[in-house]
């Protein structure tokens, strides 16, 4: 009989272990990861980055990574292989105050 209650203790305490193993994990993975740091450096300095096609006069136009702090544009980097050359009687179809706004 003693050796019966022993088992059981010891598959008690395993299980304990085992779920002490698991709340440790959930826990330990929010710590450790860096996306509430991320999203607390950016939502104080208020930076946004999104892409936006930029045109020239003869209708060629190309993407482009826009990050903004606010109102103010920080970087414009135009990304490789995101072009077309539309054709020469194409409109745009966006608003005139959209096509140059930036941020």
């Amino acid at each position: 009989m003693k050796t019966r209650a022993k088992i059981i203790l010891v598959i008690i305490i395993i299980i304990i272990i085992i779920l002490i193993i698991i709340a440790g994990f959930f826990f330990l993975n929010r710590i450790i990861t860096g996306n509430v740091i991320q999203e607390q450096q950016n939502s104080s300095n208020n930076l946004h980055m999104y892409t936006k096609a930029l045109c020239n006069d003869s209708n060629y136009c190309q993407d482009n990574e826009i990050t903004c702090q606010g109102n103010q544009t920080v970087s414009v980097s135009p990304i490789t292989g995101a072009v077309i050359q539309h054709e020469k009687d194409w409109q745009d179809p966006r608003n005139e105050s959209d096509k140059d706004k930036l941020c």
